[in-house]
């Protein structure tokens, strides 16, 4: 069984930071990856970032490059997500997930969430 358990949302003012933790007390997938979504007021659930657990490769969404960090404890059951520069547009609650498999170039469809932290930047 899996469970993973977020924090370390918050208020922050524009181009202030937070970090995000992410834990999976539960079992562990060789080929698995955990990463972040995030899901504003009206808007549809998307995809922010994702490490695979063993090899450490790191993919990010386009909005977020260059401000965002993912990154994983060595017992590959932690996550974290530096966020840096952040902008209002950035509001959103923020689910931890994790999938089983995440092959090289398919997208991050996961099959276990976190119960979601909220992040809120304002102007």
């Amino acid at each position: 069984q899996v469970q993973l358990v977020d924090s370390g949302g918050g208020l922050v003012q524009a181009g202030g930071s937070l970090r995000l933790s992410c834990t999976n007390s539960g079992r562990t997938f060789n080929n698995a990856a955990m990463g972040w979504f995030r899901q504003a007021p009206g808007k549809e659930r998307e995809f922010v970032a994702g490490i695979r657990c063993g090899s450490g490769i790191t993919e990010y969404a386009d909005s977020v490059k260059g401000r965002f960090t993912i990154s994983r404890e060595n017992d590959k059951k932690t996550v974290f997500l530096q966020m840096n520069s952040l902008k209002p547009e950035d509001t959103a609650v923020y689910y931890c997930a994790l999938v089983k498999i995440w092959s090289s170039g398919a997208s991050f469809s996961a099959d276990y969430w976190g119960q979601g932290t909220q992040v809120t930047v304002s102007s």
